[in-house]
């Protein structure tokens, strides 16, 4: 077959994955109670969002000893160190990983699709949790399993609110990680010398982000 034939062949095949993770992730948010349009828009919204850091603050940090020999294929919260460190650490909050399904959670609260007295607990088990099996990685960020967090906001949904778990999982796994994995690792920042440490950011949809969509998806 000629290459501009793979070419093409490739091109097609990413742009069908990329049509039905849409679609796959639109039909996640249908079923928080979004229509189909403002479901799309929010996809939209949280992929294009995942490259935008908003600075926080500068601290001071120190390089790591050494980087891991071997990587770990895990779910990675924070951004890689980038090329020209410098000592410093610019703590930023990402826009589609942070900010938006923040944003969403804080939505579904107030439209009272997710009982308070159900989320408390909720994301009291799944914080403890991301915090337990997250670790910093020097010079990388903060990893854990991917997994682990959705289906802790899953069962947990399942025993609290059976009849409405989806909400109550976006929820809990979204704020769960972010605060059990991020929020409680920031004094680990001034040790893994990255040059950026984006809370909610680490790639097309990060771990934060991606937590929810799986929560919702398994309900």
């Amino acid at each position: 077959m000629p290459p501009r034939y793979l070419l093409l062949l490739l091109f097609l095949v990413v742009f069908l994955v990329t049509i039905i993770q849409l679609e796959v992730l639109s039909l996640a948010f249908q079923k928080l109670g979004l229509s189909p349009r403002g479901a799309l828009l929010l996809v939209l919204g949280a992929l294009f969002g995942s490259s935008i850091n908003i600075p926080v603050t500068t601290i001071k940090s120190t390089p790591p000893s050494r980087l891991p020999p071997d990587i770990p294929r895990w779910g990675r919260l924070w951004q890689l160190r980038a090329p020209g460190y410098t000592g410093k650490t610019i703590l930023a909050i990402n826009l589609g990983g942070c900010i938006i399904p923040v944003g969403l959670s804080l939505h579904l609260l107030a439209r009272q699709l997710v009982n308070p007295f159900d989320l408390l607990p909720a994301l009291l088990i799944v914080t403890a949790v991301s915090y337990v099996f997250s670790r910093p990685i020097s010079g990388i960020g903060i990893g854990m399993p991917v997994f682990i967090a959705p289906l802790v906001a899953v069962i947990t949904a399942l025993l609290l609110e059976p009849a409405n778990a989806a909400p109550l999982a976006f929820s809990s796994g979204v704020l769960g990680v972010l605060l059990g994995a991020d929020i409680l690792h920031l004094a680990d920042i001034r040790t893994m010398g990255v040059r950026v440490a984006s809370i909610g950011g680490a790639g097309t949809f990060d771990g934060i982000f991606l937590t929810g969509i799986i929560a919702v998806l398994l309900t």
